[in-house]
């Protein structure tokens, strides 16, 4: 495989070209090209003389993870296979208007949810998966879509082993690098035609994989995403199962996304049961851990509550999470489990999601239901497990329906 240029930082280019005999400001020239225009092959760094593309193309490639499936819910959401250099896949997400939750405390986010407006399923859609009159942001965002969040994997499959995720069926294979976790964002960027700086992205590092148990690729690619592709850290959540030390190290950085815990139980007996690795990390240690994190008046933790039916849904439990969050500045995000083959699990009836909620509200607890994302194409939080369809060809991309 040829080195990959996508997922150096800035120095690291400096150092690449400055070996190469170039001046420092060709590295900004790269770095421009590979972040801010998000270029395909080297021959498209205009900026760079026939001869320096020549002498990158013997030895890098750009190495943007190729799109090769991509399944369209419903409801406008898109789900894609993503393969990377050496074959290996992971699921990336796209919701055109978001899942109601994310930045649920900003107040420009919150008065865009409410203007948003659904396209139909009705709606003809072209081979891309995109309305057929409706090719590009700014004309989806004139059908009523405000935003878009993207949903990024980190690791190919997934080691914690959450017993309602179809993703912890995969077990582990590897971690992704810094380049392709950033390179899913750019992939999909392109292939909606985004302009960062006047489309409006958040990003959920909530896919495949756990974050914090690939640290140093996944903050250093929250940093090409910043620094490199122009999305803001304020504009970023990332979802953790609670790993201890991690967290603690994610207090100390400088630039970081939004913090969610995903908490799905309201004591430890509970959840160790769907959550093994809370024999390693207590409940009230990872608490602990998220107190650390500097916060100002307009900061929140999220926690992330999977209901489980007749599992952690009771109003006994509503009231065991009050105590443990007492005192924090929080919010929660339910979540009603979103099924998946092989899971012996059952949802919540509508009757205890709204009990649990409103017992939390009317205790002071700030309370958000997820609204469930493209679940007709398992692209739902817990059912990513790198889809493949049998009777498709892996170059082709191919559109489901409910």
């Amino acid at each position: 495989m040829m080195a990959a240029l996508f997922g150096k930082s800035l120095p690291e280019l400096t150092e690449l070209l400055t070996a190469l005999g170039q001046k420092p400001y060709r590295a900004r020239q790269l770095w421009d090209a590979l972040y801010r225009q998000r270029v395909d092959t080297v021959d498209d760094i205009t900026t760079f003389p026939a001869e320096l593309r020549q002498h990158l193309t013997a030895d890098y490639a750009i190495e943007l993870p190729q799109m090769v499936q991509t399944a369209v819910s419903v409801d406008g959401t898109e789900r894609y296979l993503m393969r990377m250099a050496d074959g290996e896949t992971v699921e990336t997400v796209w919701m055109p208007d978001g899942d109601g939750v994310e930045n649920t405390d900003d107040a420009e986010d919150s008065a865009d949810h409410r203007a948003d407006s659904r396209l139909t399923s009705s709606r003809k859609l072209d081979a891309r998966g995109l309305p057929v009159d409706k090719r590009n942001w700014g004309a989806l965002a004139e059908a009523g879509y405000r935003r878009a969040t993207i949903c990024i994997s980190s690791q190919v499959g997934c080691a914690v082993n959450c017993q309602f995720c179809l993703t912890a069926k995969l077990g582990i294979r590897r971690d992704l690098t810094a380049g392709e976790i950033a390179g899913q964002v750019a992939a999909v960027l392109n292939r909606h035609r985004v302009q960062i700086g006047k489309d409006r992205i958040n990003l959920v590092f909530m896919g495949m994989g756990e974050p914090f148990l690939n640290y140093d690729n996944f903050m250093k690619s929250v940093l090409l995403l910043v620094e490199g592709i122009g999305i803001p850290a304020s504009r970023m959540t990332v979802s953790t199962s609670g790993i201890e030390p991690a967290i603690r190290r994610f207090a100390q950085e400088t630039i970081r996304p939004n913090l969610a815990l995903s908490l799905n139980a309201s004591n430890n007996v509970v959840r160790e049961q769907i959550m093994p690795i809370t024999r390693k990390w207590k409940i009230e240690q990872l608490l602990d851990a998220v107190r650390e994190i500097p916060m100002t008046k307009r900061d929140w933790v999220t926690f992330e509550y999977v209901l489980l039916g007749g599992i952690n849904d009771q109003p006994q439990h509503a009231h065991e999470v009050l105590a443990l969050l007492k005192g924090m500045h929080a919010k929660v995000n339910l979540i009603v489990w979103n099924p998946g083959p092989g899971i012996a699990y059952t949802q919540p009836t509508p009757e205890h999601v709204d009990i649990f909620q409103q017992t939390l509200i009317r205790n002071g607890l700030p309370t958000y239901i997820r609204r469930p994302r493209g679940r007709d194409i398992y692209a739902a939080c817990g059912q990513l497990k790198r889809t493949v369809e049998p009777d498709k060809p892996a170059e082709t991309l191919v559109q489901l329906t409910a």
